[in-house]
């Protein structure tokens, strides 16, 4: 699977330091960031060299078209020079391997140069704690992938609460918002509003953007977004923030549009960052410490 796509860089993406495509440029720069707070910030700030960012999308099994918007999505990071997984733990997924239990990266296929794959049906319940959260699934993925820039994390609404809602928290990502696909079937869409109940209603995430399957100029297309956007606002107080149709008849190495580029882009500002040395620390921090030795909290 080629993707010949031209980068499409704005002036807002060149905040987005650590990004190949832009990191070049900041070589050269100093660093304004101000100090760690403590010992344990700084070596944190000095082995963490590359952020991934956790992009939700949810998984419409009433979609026949899904799988093409994901490609959608991932030409558009392809175009930007960016390295793309896409861990697919919705319920049509295929079953990971064995080998996957002792080994996560031994169940990532490289499509291409730039795009990976993990079937991951049923993966982040096996990283549940007593809180019912399956963040460690996260880490989990950091670790199995380090080099990748962008994770479609491809779930159910519920596996995506439980996957993000708690780390979002604890790093203040307020920006994050999922990405929810429908068609024109009545059961997609029923499907895709559950899903956004489901958000606002156990994860307090109140916005989100809507993927349509559907040529952009079907009247179908701007219908379903407005009944979406009504019964969301009107019973839920969710907003849609942006919402795109694309045609599943699409080629997945034609050039996207401007709509789905910018859609693309702006979840990458609002997605889940994670630097690599996060996850190394974060299993650090489940070690007790030497006797006398005072442990360093994050």
């Amino acid at each position: 699977m080629r993707h010949d796509v031209a980068p499409a860089i704005d002036s807002w993406f060149d905040m987005l330091d650590d990004v190949p495509a832009v990191k070049a440029r900041r070589d050269a720069g100093t660093s304004s960031r101000p100090a760690p707070l403590d010992q344990a910030a700084g070596l944190r700030r000095m082995f963490t060299t590359h952020t991934l960012r956790f992009v939700p999308v949810v998984a419409n099994p009433h979609l026949a078209f899904g799988g093409a918007l994901l490609e959608r999505l991932v030409t558009c990071y392809a175009g930007m020079g960016l390295r793309t997984l896409i861990v697919d733990a919705g319920e049509n997924a295929r079953t990971p391997g064995e080998l996957v239990a002792l080994d996560l990266a031994e169940g990532i296929e490289r499509l291409d140069g730039q795009v990976a794959y993990l079937a991951a049906r049923g993966l982040p319940l096996r990283y549940v704690d007593a809180s019912g959260s399956t963040d460690g699934f996260l880490d989990a993925i950091a670790q199995a992938a380090p080099q990748t820039d962008v994770v479609l994390l491809h779930a159910g609404a519920s596996d995506l609460v439980r996957l993000l809602v708690r780390r979002a928290r604890e790093l203040q990502a307020d920006a994050l918002r999922p990405v929810v696909m429908a068609d024109a079937r009545p059961e997609s869409i029923t499907h895709a509003y559950a899903a956004i109940k489901l958000f606002a209603s156990r994860g307090q995430l109140m916005a989100h953007d809507l993927l349509l399957a559907c040529a952009p100029d079907a009247p179908a297309s701007a219908q379903i977004a407005e009944r979406l956007a009504r019964c969301a606002d009107d019973f839920l107080g969710a907003v849609q923030h942006d919402c795109v149709a694309v045609d599943p008849a699409e080629a997945a190495t034609e050039r996207p549009g401007t709509a789905l580029l910018r859609l693309a882009r702006e979840q990458l500002a609002a997605a889940l960052p994670m630097g690599i040395g996060d996850s190394v620390f974060g299993a650090l921090d489940m070690l007790p410490p030497e006797r006398g030795t005072p442990r360093a909290h994050r």
